[in-house]
């Protein structure tokens, strides 16, 4: 079928029958084709115990040809058919990762997804913008944040050339979707906090010099 290009219905009883010998047994039920060799799939539910057999995902290899290129590392396709009937049907074709090797199908009812956080939920949560400064025991500085569109609580933060510093930012904003970022370029630091959110990162502050930090998600206006 990786050869082929297909995904194939079995009926299992009729294969068991002619695996003993029946001439008369039709194993194949349908065949629909893909794009292009089928190299991982996955059916809805299937790596659970309600496993339904209602959908198909056909991850596929060698489709870099369905979609426009937008860099060296092209897209490839994955597929969803319906396989509930006799006749399969494919009802969605999207572009994947290359070389996909892994895929889920679940009821949207079980997905119970969460817009925003509880601050409560994080130990070192900068619960009050009173709460931020720079906190330091010898060589380790915490330094502590709250964002609130459309700024951090503190402008500027100083630090010495070979502390430690642990950088924890709290997100005020309670308004679904309005994310917030931390960026510090020069030091490889990029991360997002959510809504209600606490996120840490840990660096070592060894080279002197004024260093911007900044936003990467636009929140407001004034961002």
């Amino acid at each position: 079928l990786f050869v082929d290009s297909q995904i194939v219905k079995w009926n299992v009883e009729a294969a068991i029958k002619s695996f003993k010998g029946d001439k008369e047994a039709q194993a194949v039920v349908d065949r629909i084709d893909v794009h292009y060799q089928p190299g991982h799939g996955f059916t809805s539910m299937g790596e659970t115990k309600e496993s339904d057999g209602r959908y198909f995902n056909s991850d596929n290899k060698f489709s870099k040809d369905r979609f426009l290129p937008v860099g060296p590392l092209h897209c490839e396709t994955a597929q969803l058919i319906d396989i509930s009937g006799d006749k399969m049907k494919l009802v969605h074709d999207h572009s994947v990762l290359s070389e996909p090797h892994d895929s889920i199908i679940v009821r949207r009812d079980i997905i119970k997804t969460r817009q925003i956080y509880d601050m409560d939920e994080f130990p070192n949560a900068v619960k009050d913008p009173a709460e931020s400064g720079v906190f330091r025991n010898g060589k380790k500085v915490t330094v502590k944040l709250t964002s609130q569109a459309p700024a951090f609580s503190m402008r500027e933060f100083k630090l010495k050339k070979g502390d430690e510093v642990t950088l924890i930012l709290t997100n005020h904003d309670k308004v679904e979707d309005l994310t917030h970022g931390f960026a510090m370029p020069k030091y490889d630091i990029n991360f997002i906090v959510n809504p209600q959110e606490t996120k840490a990162v840990t660096f070592i502050a060894d080279k002197p010099g004024v260093y911007w930090c900044y936003c990467t998600h636009f929140c407001h206006a004034l961002h």
